[in-house]
């Protein structure tokens, strides 16, 4: 679908969107818009480097964390359409080191999250590795070659599992006797034309032009948010906004892979009762205001990223960030409303902008203590700790700790984040969902009371 617009006035629009990171002494972001194949709006605001006041840019090298799926599930594919390789075949007969669980999980669901396997970054914070520790394949493999029983029988229900994704990398290196670094960088990356992007394998590499990590801190200003990854497959990809325009042209006009395994690659995964869920191939099909999107979400350290398409639309916004402070998906959305407004729904209103529900504290019946543990939100890779202080909640998020009030039962204001409402099975709470629509699931019940 074509969509006439003057991109001059429309991205003065967007440059207000990102007018709080457009500063000199604020890291920031790149964004770039495409319709048609063409880009239309790029531009770069804030430091990719504050100590040496160096901008951010369409050629800034970020870390993108997970929208890195995409690639290592398509690497996944290409080895599966030439025969090399089945989607169906069980993971032991490649990574015969796995504990036997009674039941074999195969490729595909590994791609898909309905594995069942544990997640890579909790093994690792139970066994002691904080955040800016170094983290290698062989750390992540030792652990998940040491779990013993599966979340659940695979194919029975999708949980975000980054492990799968780091064993999936492992598979085409012993298959294809390359590193995934060096598959993706010949068989995908070199013939896109993408000679700014690589599998990051190697902690200690030097990489000119990259954006370097931050989080606001404390006391004011900014501060480094280190990130040492030496592993890859479900994250750990250096890329560009320019590089990035090339991959997204890839879906449209095919030149890396067929126009067949393009489409199959957007194809949600099926669990064994036969519904189909969201998640594809490192890709997520949602929508958003009534317009069909298939992209994904990305968060390390201080990088933040998100990659959405709207393929109706011929239509694609990339936001590429290294502070920890911007929300990439709001922003894509924004920035996606600014050129697509006709065909859109109306927004509706949120549960806070009714008069009926205020967001004042009220006396409810919550039993405080139901609340507290640990929760994950697997498409942002964040996780959020309630605790209780002094008789009030407490929840720390990447930018400090927001202080909960109860509205109602089960609903929350978290100040300064927005609404919360907690959800519950069997009268226990598994999680909560923010106002924006972010879903964290919990991990762990807290014993502090």
């Amino acid at each position: 679908m074509s969509i006439p617009i003057d991109c001059t006035d429309l991205g003065k629009e967007v440059d207000s969107l990102f007018t709080e990171w457009d500063k000199p002494d604020s890291p920031g972001c790149c964004v770039a818009v495409i319709r048609e194949g063409q880009v239309i709006y790029q531009r770069g605001f804030g430091q990719a480097n504050l100590e040496y006041e160096i901008p951010n840019s369409p050629r800034t090298i970020y870390h993108v964390a997970s929208l890195s799926k995409q690639f290592t599930a398509f690497a996944t594919h290409l080895l599966a359409t030439e025969g090399v390789i089945s989607l169906d075949d069980p993971v032991e007969k490649y990574i015969p080191e796995l504990q036997d669980y009674g039941h074999p999980i195969t490729l595909r669901q590994l791609i898909h999250h309905t594995s069942g396997l544990r997640d890579q970054w909790n093994l690792l914070g139970v066994a002691g590795w904080r955040s800016g520790d170094i983290v290698t394949e062989e750390d992540i493999l030792k652990v998940l070659y040491r779990q013993v029983e599966l979340n659940f029988e695979p194919g029975s229900e999708f949980q975000y599992c980054n492990s799968g994704y780091t064993l999936l990398g492992l598979i085409v290196k012993r298959v294809s006797g390359m590193s995934l670094r060096r598959f993706c960088h010949d068989r995908i990356l070199t013939p896109l034309g993408m000679s700014r992007t690589h599998f990051h394998d190697d902690h200690t590499e030097i990489v000119k032009g990259r954006a370097y990590s931050y989080s606001p801190s404390s006391l004011g200003g900014f501060q480094n948010s280190p990130l040492q990854f030496g592993n890859v497959g479900a994250t750990s990809l250096f890329t560009t906004l320019e590089d990035m325009i090339l991959w997204d042209r890839n879906f449209d006009s095919p030149y890396v892979g067929s126009a067949s395994l393009i489409a199959e690659i957007q194809i949600g995964g099926m669990l064994n009762d036969g519904s189909q869920i969201g998640y594809a191939s490192g890709l997520i099909n949602g929508n958003y205001r009534g317009l069909r999107t298939v992209g994904h979400d990305g968060a390390d350290a201080g990088f933040r990223t998100c990659y959405r398409r709207f393929p109706e639309q011929n239509f694609s916004v990339i936001v590429l960030a290294n502070v920890s402070s911007i929300d990439p998906t709001d922003l894509v959305h924004r920035t996606s409303e600014v050129f697509l407004g006709s065909p859109m729904n109306p927004v509706e209103p949120t549960r806070s902008d009714s008069p009926s529900n205020s967001s004042e504290p009220t006396t409810t019946n919550c039993n405080l203590a139901d609340y507290l543990g640990t929760y994950y939100c697997g498409e942002l890779e964040v996780v959020n700790t309630i605790s209780l202080s002094d008789g009030n909640l407490k929840m720390s998020f990447p930018k400090g700790m927001a202080s909960l009030s109860p509205i109602s039962d089960d609903v929350f204001n978290a100040d300064p984040i927005g609404l919360m409402t907690f959800e519950r099975v069997n009268g226990s709470v598994t999680g909560f969902r923010l106002d924006n629509g972010r879903v964290r699931r919990l991990l762990y019940v807290s014993t502090m009371l």
